[in-house]
């Protein structure tokens, strides 16, 4: 139950951080989904650097959101950089 309700929030996140980013993403579901866990999971991990979540804790649902618009930006600049001229 656990991958299952990961997806799920990761869907969930990923999904409210493309509507709340400005600009158009060609990310498919999966990527959507990815982005998601992967906002929740940074989310934790800067989260306990800064003594905001314990060991094993769970990221909060808008500091997740905000990790995820973080990496869309981030995501935006890299697919954005091609040759000169474009």
């Amino acid at each position: 139950m656990g991958i299952f309700w990961t997806i799920v929030l990761g869907l969930v996140i990923g999904v409210i951080a493309k509507f709340l980013h400005p600009g158009k993403e060609n990310m498919g579901f999966i990527m959507t989904i990815l982005l998601g866990i992967a906002g929740s999971f940074l989310a934790g991990v800067i989260g306990q650097y800064l003594g905001w979540y314990r060991a094993g804790e769970g990221a909060g649902f808008i500091a997740s959101v905000i990790v995820a618009i973080v990496l869309l930006m981030i995501y935006g600049k890299v697919r954005g950089s091609g040759p000169a001229g474009k």
